[in-house]
Formats: C-alpha cells, sequence, structure tokens
C-alpha cells in the first residue's frame, strides 16, 4: 500500500514569488554594480599610472565582483524562464554556473598577478610612482568606509530577505559579507602602508609585490566558502544549512511515524531546497493525515520549496532491506 505526493507552492502564488524575489535580487546586483563599477575602474587606473601591483591586486578583487555582477545579471535572467518537458526543474543552476565562472576567473587573474609579482622581485627593474599609489589607496580606504555598510560579494546578495528568514543561513550571508568588508577594508590599509613606505623610503619598493602576495592569499581566501558551495550544489550534497538528522529526527517524531528512508535532500541554487522520502507509518495510521503533516512540518520549519513524500505501511522486512539503511555521515 503506497500514498505519494508531489508538493510545490501553487503555481499561481510560485510565480509571482519568483518574480518578486527576481526583482528585488536585481536591485541589489545592479546597484552593487553601479557601485563596483566606479570604484574598480577609479583603482585600475591608479595602479596603471602609479605601476602597482598592490593596487592592481586591490582592484582586481572590484572588479571580479564586477564580473561577478555582470555574471549574476544574466543567469539571474536564465533562472528567471519557465520550466520546460527538456529543462524540468527549471533553470535555476544557471546561477550556480555564473558563480562557479566568477570563482574561476578569480583564481586566473590573481594568478597572473602573483606571477608578475615573483617576475619583478627576481629582475627588481621596475620604478613604483609612490605619490600616485599614495592618492589612489587614500580614496579607496574612503569609498570602503563610505560603502562598508552595503558590501559584499554577489553570492551573498543573490539573498532576499524572506529566503533567508527562519534558518542559519541568512545568518551565514550577513556574516559572510561582513568579512568580505573587513578584507577589502584592510586589503585598502595595506596598500596604504605599502605606499607611505615606498614613498618615504623608495628603495623598499619591493613592499608593492610583497603586498600583492598577501592580498592574493585574502583574494582566494575569500572564495573559499563560494566554491565549497558551489561543488556541494553540482555535487547535489544536502544543503549546507539543512541538517539532514534534524530533518530525519523530526519526521520520526510524528505520530504514527516508525521508520523513514530514502531521504535526499538537494539545492537547485542557492536559495531552493528539495527533499524526496520515504516515510513508513504503523497498519492503523492515517495516510493522508500523516502526508498533510510532514509536508506543513518540512515547510515550515526547513524551508523546502520542493518536497515529494512517499507513505507506505511499515514492515519489519525494512530492518534488513539494505536501501532502507541508515546513511553515513
Amino acid at each position: 500500500f503506497l500514498t505519494s505526493a508531489h508538493v510545490t507552492l501553487p503555481s499561481t502564488l510560485y510565480s509571482q514569488k519568483r518574480m518578486g524575489n527576481f526583482v528585488v535580487k536585481q536591485n541589489k546586483i545592479i546597484y552593487t554594480y553601479i557601485k563596483n563599477r566606479a570604484h574598480g575602474t577609479e583603482e585600475n587606473m591608479g595602479g596603471y599610472a602609479a605601476h602597482s601591483l598592490a593596487i592592481m591586486t586591490d582592484a582586481v578583487h572590484l572588479l571580479t565582483d564586477f564580473g561577478s555582477i555582470v555574471m549574476s545579471l544574466v543567469s539571474l535572467w536564465i533562472s528567471s524562464r519557465p520550466h520546460t518537458k527538456t529543462m524540468t526543474f527549471g533553470w535555476h543552476r544557471a546561477e550556480i554556473l555564473g558563480v562557479l565562472l566568477s570563482v574561476l576567473s578569480i583564481w586566473v587573474v590573481t594568478g597572473l598577478l602573483v606571477v608578475t609579482a615573483v617576475h619583478r622581485i627576481i629582475d627588481g627593474h621596475y620604478e613604483i610612482q609612490s605619490q600616485i599609489m599614495l592618492i589612489t589607496s587614500v580614496c579607496a580606504v574612503v569609498v570602503n568606509i563610505l560603502h562598508s555598510h552595503s558590501h559584499g560579494f554577489p553570492y551573498s546578495q543573490l539573498q532576499t530577505g524572506e529566503e533567508q528568514r527562519g534558518h542559519s543561513h541568512g545568518n551565514a550571508s550577513v556574516k559572510a559579507a561582513f568579512v568580505h568588508v573587513v578584507g577589502d577594508l584592510l586589503q585598502s590599509l595595506g596598500v596604504l602602508l605599502a605606499a607611505i613606505i615606498i614613498h618615504v623610503w623608495p628603495d623598499y619598493k619591493i613592499a608593492d609585490p610583497i603586498c600583492t602576495f598577501l592580498f592574493s592569499v585574502l583574494v582566494l581566501g575569500s572564495t573559499f566558502t563560494v566554491s565549497k558551495d558551489v561543488f556541494r550544489i553540482l555535487m547535489e550534497g544536502s544543503p549546507h544549512h539543512m541538517n539532514f538528522n534534524a530533518v530525519r529526527e523530526s519526521l520520526l517524531s510524528m505520530e504514527g511515524v516508525k521508520a523513514t528512508h530514502s531521504l535526499h535532500m538537494w539545492g537547485l541554487n542557492m536559495s531552493h531546497a528539495l527533499l524526496s522520502v520515504h516515510v513508513a507509518v504503523e497498519e492503523d495510521a492515517d495516510t493522508q493525515t500523516v502526508l498533510m503533516k510532514a509536508t506543513k512540518l518540512l515547510r515550515s520549519n526547513f524551508g523546502f520549496s520542493t518536497i515529494t513524500i512517499q507513505v507506505e505501511r511499515y514492515s519489519p522486512e525494512m530492518l534488513h532491506c539494505s536501501q532502507c539503511q541508515d546513511l553515513t555521515d
């Protein structure tokens, strides 16, 4: 005896919610685009004029954010397209591919700057225009302070307030944005310190490529969490803000539920979590009641956007079924 259901938001409500989230995300990304475009261009021009790799590395951080924003806009537009018979889950993964391309571009450009810094240290034939470097770095520090309240990696800005509400993922996004802000400010202060050293003691121009090494580590470190999340989603792992054991124990705590198996959780992108599970119930349990309560619990407590539940009568043979055993950590 089997009872199953595939539960999603009503189509009209889902479409309205998706369009509303699209507009909110789009506005956030466009605002960040304008801000990063202006500041990144100013730093790139200053770094080129001063022959400073440290400033260029700082600018790369901003311009790769700018590239991320462009990719986010494109992928966000693609992901808003409706489901088709071919793309049955829609185009939500386009956001993840955009973030992946952004991270890869950061690694490539940062690697090129590191190689250039190594060549500068080896041959020593380069000049730094310390006055231009000093002026540019002061401007960068001022801009970072003025905009620190709203600056963050575009990846974290793809989360709307509604999507962040009710679980720890929103807090994680806020923390990630805060770390990004502090990293930007420290990087700009480091460039300013290097500019002061080179301006006062020109013989210590090696401070510029050394700063490039340090900032490259910061830039690559800032992509670690993002790349880990992208890898998890592409491998269809459980969303990082979802606890497998907590979901399973919540289902087992329901009246009439004896066991669960084939529990799978994955994400289409950063905000759309999906679940499928088999729930084994007692002989006298009302399967429709269990189905409705389980669906409500999973949606309200964990925020799954698509839920597929198959209800079946509990059988002692399940204890020896290889497909019904608990998963390893």
